[in-house]
């Protein structure tokens, strides 16, 4: 039976509530780092979800804490040796596209890593022609589309941090063809690439990026982040219950 990963991200903890819980253990307990980060609780949570089994990584650990790429990526390595072998990834992100609303969700078509790193040093080569699996994908497009939910599709940038970005970083992004930017997920995909997970990842839209509004804080992304999170609940919930009875 299909058992899925699911990465949450700054303030969208809340997901975890509409899991039934079989068992919680924390990141120190699993050997792991342990965030620093409001918002990330720092804790693996088994249970089902949609009736299907879940394991929610809640909380994740970034660069800009003072952890390399490896340590970035050992929660996608610890829940593949628990038996996951599908992942969903989901991020707090700025909105450098003006069609793409704070409040809205992403899901990532593509990604550009621009942290400087990766978690395959020193591997063999990876394939990353289709970093997100693109039938999953059209499951998600549709089931957005049963619901009503406006769902963007676009290319998501991950940078280092932990500073938000300059109006002139941004105006650079958007450039080179990203729709929103943020500080994590991009390693994790490609970590779980390299294990041969099926992977999708999601945004959601907390803030206009720089130049676009001002006096953005880390409280303003819980705040969106925590509003919106029982949108992509509905969503995880129907696809993830479809795609493993099919």
């Amino acid at each position: 039976m299909e058992m899925i990963g699911i990465v949450l991200g700054s303030g969208l903890g809340v997901l975890a509530e509409e899991v039934d819980i079989t068992r919680e253990i924390s990141f120190a307990e699993a050997g792991l780092a342990v965030s620093t980060v409001p918002g990330h609780a720092g804790k693996f949570i088994f249970g089902k979800l949609g009736g299907t089994d879940v394991i929610l990584m809640k909380g994740r650990v970034h660069l800009y804490e003072s952890h390399g790429a490896e340590a970035v990526t050992a929660g996608v390595r610890w829940m593949a040796e628990q038996g996951v072998d599908s992942l969903v990834l989901t991020n707090a992100a700025g909105t450098l596209n003006r069609d793409f609303a704070p409040g809205e969700w992403m899901m990532l078509s593509d990604h550009l890593n621009l942290t400087g790193t990766s978690p395959l040093s020193g591997a063999n080569f990876i394939d990353m022609s289709e970093p997100y699996d693109a039938l999953w994908r059209t499951a998600f497009r549709t089931a957005a589309s049963n619901q009503s939910m406006k769902l963007n599709e676009g290319i998501y940038a991950s940078l280092r941090g932990p500073q938000y970005e300059t109006p002139a970083e941004i105006r650079m992004l958007r450039t080179i063809g990203a729709d929103a930017v943020g500080m994590s997920t991009v390693l994790e995909a490609i970590q779980a690439r390299a294990l041969g997970l099926r992977v999708v990842g999601f945004s959601c839209l907390t803030n206009w990026a720089a130049g676009m509004q001002k006096n953005l804080s880390h409280e303003e992304v819980l705040e969106t982040g925590t509003s919106a999170a029982h949108v992509m609940a509905g969503l995880l919930k129907e696809v993830i219950s479809v795609s493993t009875r099919s």
